[in-house]
C-alpha cells in the first residue's frame, strides 16, 4: 500500500517506522525541514508543500494524519472525500461537533467503496490490553462493575508555551490529549456512558487549558468509570483497573518512563480471601504502533470496520465535551 503522512513530528515518525511492508511515498508538514528529514529515511518519498496536495495524489492509497489538533479534522475530511483510507491521530478533532460530519462521511465511504477510517487509539493495541480484552471476551470477569484509571506525566520545561496550551489549536488540555485514551478504553470495556460528571482544573501550568481532568462516568446499567488524567504527575504513571464480579484486571505501565508494561489477573475464589493471581510482563519496545497499523491494513483487506474508528472517537469526544461544558477551573 502506498502511504502519505501529513505531519512529520514525533508521532508522524512513529507511524512511518510502523508501516511494515507498506511504502511511504509522500510527506507534508508546515515545517519543511522536518518533512525532508523524514523523507530521507524512505527512498523515493516526495516532500510536498501542503497537505491538500498530498491527499489529492493518485499514488497515495492511505493517509496518516498526525498534525496539531486543529488540522486533524479538515485533513481527514479531505482524505475521506478523495477516496483514501485514513488513520488519523487521536482525538481526531477538537470537539464532537467538528468530528460529526467527518464520521458521517467516513460511514458513507466505507459502505460505498470500502474506504477505512481509523483513529490512532494505539493503547487498544498494547499487548497488555490485547490480553485483557481476550480475558474479558472470554467471560472470565463476570458481570462488569467499574473501571478505575489514572494516566499522568510531569510535562517539560516551557510546555506552557507549546501549541498544546493554546485552546484554539489544541481544543482542550490534558483531558483531551491523554484523557481521551482513558475514556476510549473505559467505553471499550463498559459500553456507552449515559451520565458524565467531574471537573477539569488548571492547577500548575500557566496556559489556557486544563492540566488535570477528573471524570465520573456511568452507563445506563450503572457501571462506573472513575478517571484522572494529569500533566502535573511528577512520576509518570499509567494504571487501568477493570473490575468484574468474578475477577479483576490491572494494567500498569506503558514501557519507558511509565515502567514495564504489566497485566495482572486476579481471580476471585469460591471461598473469597486472597485471589488466584496471574501476571504477564511485556518488556522492551512499544510495538502498539506496529500492531495498530497491522490491524488497519487487515481491515482494509477484509473490508471491515476497525477497532477504534471515527464513531468511537466521536463517542469519546462527546463525553469530554460534556465535561468541558462544566468549565475549567483556574487555580494558578
Amino acid at each position: 500500500m502506498r502511504v502519505g503522512i501529513v505531519g512529520c513530528g514525533l508521532i508522524g515518525n512513529k507511524r512511518a517506522r510502523a508501516l511494515g511492508g507498506d511504502k511511504l511515498v509522500a510527506v507534508a508538514d508546515a515545517n519543511l525541514q522536518r518533512a525532508e528529514q523524514l523523507a530521507k529515511q524512505h527512498p523515493g518519498c516526495e516532500v510536498l508543500p501542503d497537505w491538500q496536495k498530498l491527499v489529492a495524489r493518485d499514488d497515495v492509497d492511505a493517509v496518516v494524519v498526525a498534525t496539531t489538533t486543529d488540522v486533524l479534522a479538515p485533513a481527514t475530511h479531505a482524505a475521506v472525500r478523495a477516496g483514501k483510507h485514513v488513520l488519523v491521530e487521536k482525538p481526531a478533532a477538537r470537539n464532537a461537533t467538528e468530528l460529526q460530519p467527518i464520521a458521517a462521511a467516513a460511514r458513507r465511504a466505507f459502505e460505498s467503496t470500502g474506504c477505512v477510517a481509523k483513529v490512532g487509539f494505539n493503547h487498544r493495541f498494547h499487548p497488555a490490553f490485547q490480553k485483557a480484552r481476550e480475558i474479558f471476551e472470554g467471560g472470565h470477569l463476570g458481570e462488569m462493575m467499574f473501571v478505575r484509571a489514572r494516566y499522568g506525566h510531569g510535562g517539560r520545561l516551557g510546555m506552557e508555551k507549546e501549541w498544546r496550551g493554546n485552546r484554539t489549536i489544541a481544543g482542550g488540555g490534558e483531558m483531551l490529549d491523554q484523557g481521551v485514551h482513558l475514556v476510549d478504553l473505559s467505553r471499550w470495556f463498559l459500553g456507552e456512558f449515559a451520565h458524565v460528571a467531574g471537573s477539569v482544573e488548571r492547577y500548575f501550568w500557566n496556559w489556557e487549558v486544563e492540566d488535570n481532568g477528573f471524570c465520573h462516568l456511568k452507563t445506563a446499567g450503572g457501571q462506573t468509570a472513575w478517571l484522572h488524567a494529569s500533566c502535573s504527575e511528577w512520576k509518570n504513571l499509567f494504571s487501568f483497573e477493570i473490575y468484574g464480579k468474578n475477577a479483576k484486571l490491572h494494567i500498569e505501565g506503558l514501557g519507558g518512563s511509565y515502567g514495564v508494561e504489566r497485566l495482572a489477573y486476579y481471580k476471585m475464589l469460591p471461598q473469597m480471601g486472597p485471589p488466584e493471581t496471574t501476571t504477564w510482563d511485556y518488556p522492551g519496545e512499544d510495538r502498539s504502533w506496529h500492531a495498530e497499523w497491522a490491524h488497519f491494513t487487515e481491515c482494509i483487506r477484509d473490508r471491515r470496520q476497525p477497532s477504534g474508528n471515527l464513531d468511537d472517537a466521536l463517542a469519546a469526544l462527546t463525553v469530554i465535551g460534556k465535561l468541558y461544558a462544566q468549565g475549567v477551573g483556574a487555580k494558578n
